[in-house]
């Protein structure tokens, strides 16, 4: 194995251990998730799919990689997407309130950020991401500021998504 695929085989090993670790809170405690993701293009939804028996905890994903899809699907207002700009704390807020509105989730995460190579600006440079979660009516987001290419910004923002969702269900003690 070269260097990469150890990575790999890493990242990949992490984000199992993650979504177990998710489902197992689901479960616990009889809820469902819901994504909402733009630059990871349906990532999150798809490492927690790949569990098996997740279709007992995991409720939909939407994958909003436009602005009109957020519009349309999630309910943001299209003038916060044009007053600060897709990537911004309050259209991850909006995301992720979106996905509770339009699901029967009790719990959803959204992502949305620059991965690269390109759309990147000096305020909002390449690997710049918003996270927004919603555990059970309480909603946070933060931004990161991930290295490395394109692959390298998404796969972190899954495993950051997923962390989240973790610390944050075990902060509200569920």
């Amino acid at each position: 194995m070269n260097n990469a695929q150890v990575m790999l085989s890493n990242s990949e090993q992490t984000r199992q251990s993650l979504c177990r670790l998710v489902a197992n809170l689901m479960l616990k405690n009889k809820i469902t998730l819901a994504t909402a993701e733009s630059c990871t293009g349906g990532l999150v939804a798809a490492a927690c799919t790949d569990l098996p028996g997740s279709s007992q905890w995991f409720e939909r994903g939407f994958v909003t990689y436009s602005n009109a899809a957020k519009t349309e699907l999630l309910g943001v207002d299209a003038a916060l997407i044009e007053r600060d700009g897709a990537v911004s704390e309050s259209v991850a807020m909006a995301m992720v309130q979106g996905a509770i509105k339009h699901s029967r989730a009790e719990v959803a995460v959204a992502v949305t950020g620059i991965a690269g190579p390109d759309g990147g600006s000096a305020k909002k440079p390449v690997g710049t991401v918003w996270i927004a979660w919603s555990v059970l009516g309480k909603t946070t987001a933060t931004c990161h500021h991930f290295a490395g290419d394109r692959a390298a910004v998404r796969e972190q923002t899954v495993l950051s998504a997923l962390q989240g969702l973790i610390d944050r269900m075990t902060v509200l003690g569920h």
